[in-house]
């Protein structure tokens, strides 16, 4: 039944340090089918494309340790939560200011490699969900 999905409701937003760790790239959600000769049709799912954002830094311990403690917060991405894309707008640790301001949960499993002094955390998304 259309219109019985209700939007999700933000609980906590990430900590400014951990937001700068992150990168954005979008993805357009598509269909595609391909046939036995070689051509592919598509289907777009939606009009505007989906925000999703990356670790795209190396973190140092307490980085690493602080990410994690959210992500058992927002038990490992079922809890929506807000995250500010720092080159859009400015931070609010309250979570008002719409400037900059996407609601996301995480996707994939937490993984990380630790070597010296520094912590890659792998494979982990934020995607938009609102």
């Amino acid at each position: 039944m259309p219109g019985n999905v209700q939007t999700a409701a933000p609980s906590g937003v990430m900590p400014y340090a951990l937001c700068a760790a992150f990168s954005e790239s979008r993805e357009y959600v598509q269909l595609q089918a391909q046939y036995h000769d070689g051509t592919i049709q598509r289907s777009q799912l939606a009009s505007t494309s989906r925000h999703t954002f990356k670790v795209s830094q190396r973190l140092d311990a307490t980085k690493a340790a602080a990410l994690k403690t959210f992500w058992d917060g927002q038990q490992g991405g079922v809890v929506p939560f807000v995250f500010y894309h720092l080159i859009e707008g400015t931070y609010d640790p309250t979570g008002a200011s719409v400037t900059g301001r996407y609601t996301v949960v995480f996707r994939n499993n937490w993984q990380q490699a630790t070597g010296l002094a520094r912590t890659d955390v792998q494979n982990l998304e934020l995607i938009e969900v609102a």
